[in-house]
Order: C-alpha cells, then sequence, then structure tokens
C-alpha cells in the first residue's frame, strides 16, 4: 500500500519546527532527509525512523511502548514515531541527523 500525499502533508506541517526537511518520492513511499541525511520514511502512512542509539533513549525515555516497524520485506526495522508527540518526534530526528555521518560523494572507482 502506498502512501497518501495528504499523510505526507500531514506529517511535513506536524515537522515544520525543523528547517531542512524534504523529501523524495520513491516507489509510492517517501523518505524523509534533515539536514541533507536520511534520517526516516513515511511508509504504508506511518513515519518510521532510523533506530540510532541516542533516538532508541529518547523514545523510550518518552513513550510509554517503544514500537518498531519494518517499512517494506528485506528492511531493516525502524523505530514508529508517535507523529502526535510532534515536539518528541521533531527531537528524535534532530538526535538522528547529529549520529549519522554527513553525506560524502561517491568515490569514483579508477
Amino acid at each position: 500500500m502506498a502512501s497518501s500525499k495528504e499523510y505526507l502533508a500531514f506529517i511535513l506541517d506536524q515537522l515544520s519546527e525543523l528547517d531542512g526537511v524534504s523529501y523524495r518520492p520513491m516507489m509510492g513511499e517517501y523518505v524523509l532527509y534533515y539536514r541533507g541525511r536520511v534520517v526516516g520514511g513515511v511508509y504504508d502512512d506511518r513515519l518510521l525512523l532510523k533506530p540510532t542509539p541516542t533516538a532508541l533513549r529518547l523514545m523510550a525515555d518518552n513513550a510509554s511502548a517503544l514500537e518498531t516497524a519494518i517499512p517494506y520485506e528485506g528492511a531493516k526495522e525502524m523505530l514508529t514515531a508517535d507523529i502526535d508527540n510532534a515536539v518528541l518526534t521533531c527531537a528524535v530526528i534532530r538526535a538522528i541527523a547529529d549520529e549519522l555521518p554527513e553525506k560524502g560523494g561517491k568515490k569514483r572507482k579508477i
């Protein structure tokens, strides 16, 4: 099941306090970027985030239950964001971006 553009718009509205959020459509879903880093995506009308150590800690400290989901067959588990708690979700996205390496250019093989 593909994610709807309406749900994507809702997600982007909830994340409006973050400057530098962008997305890219990919096979009916949307990959979510923050400050140029892939932090998660919208899959089957769910916001799923990368499970970095700080993201796991923040969500475990602030949620009644830490939930994970697999975005598509063969993918690694990701964290299910509580998009109704936009403040927490924005904090988690900031933490994920801080833990990920900066995007490097692809090295050309000679």
